[in-house]
């Protein structure tokens, strides 16, 4: 048999035996085709029916409301369990935490003395004081003893002594918190999509 050679796109002649049997040059293969024929959606003339690729789909119907609400996912639902607290993270978060309650506490001192003084409530209790006698006799001075550097003073060391207990007491709490829930289980909580 003779073998005739057809020509391909690029010029380049391959035997007709290899024609249609897998075997395509690069550039037909890269090439376009369109998803619809231009004459009406007739197919090729090699007569060969080519399924429409994969990524072709159809326009679909519209959806009914009541269709769409059923396509809505359910919430989910988890339960967990809080079962250990690691004592060095509730170390450095209660530390934190408790400096700025301490500076809060402070702020909040001063702002209460500046209004109390403000309405002269420690000079009418100085007055009170020289009315009684009490000041003459070796009495005190209440304008002395409450001024605003003392408050702050004593406010501020208490606040020290406040930030070493609150982060001491937290740590504890923490271990026990571990030897407990390692006998009972720990928390169990349930979280969901609302």
């Amino acid at each position: 048999m003779s073998e005739q050679s057809l020509p391909n796109e690029e010029g380049m002649e391959f035997p007709e035996e290899h024609v249609g049997k897998g075997r395509t040059s690069r550039s037909t293969a890269s090439s376009p085709r369109p998803l619809i024929a231009e004459d009406g959606g007739a197919r090729e003339a090699s007569g060969s029916a080519e399924p429409a690729p994969a990524s072709f789909k159809p326009a679909s119907k519209i959806a009914k409301p009541s269709e769409r609400k059923s396509s809505v996912p359910r919430a989910r639902r988890m339960k967990l369990s809080l079962t250990k607290i690691d004592p060095w993270s509730v170390t450095k978060v209660s530390f934190l935490l408790s400096i700025a309650g301490a500076i809060i506490q402070i702020v909040a001192v001063a702002l209460i003395w500046a209004l109390l003084n403000a309405i002269g409530l420690f000079d009418n209790i100085t007055q009170l004081i020289d009315s009684t006698g009490l000041k003459d006799s070796g009495g005190f001075d209440i304008a002395s003893i409450l001024g605003i550097g003392k408050v702050l003073s004593a406010t501020t060391i208490f606040s020290i002594f406040e930030i070493v207990l609150i982060t001491v007491l937290a740590t504890i709490g923490a271990f026990l918190y571990n030897i407990t829930s390692a006998l009972v289980g720990g928390l169990h909580v349930t979280l969901g999509d609302d």
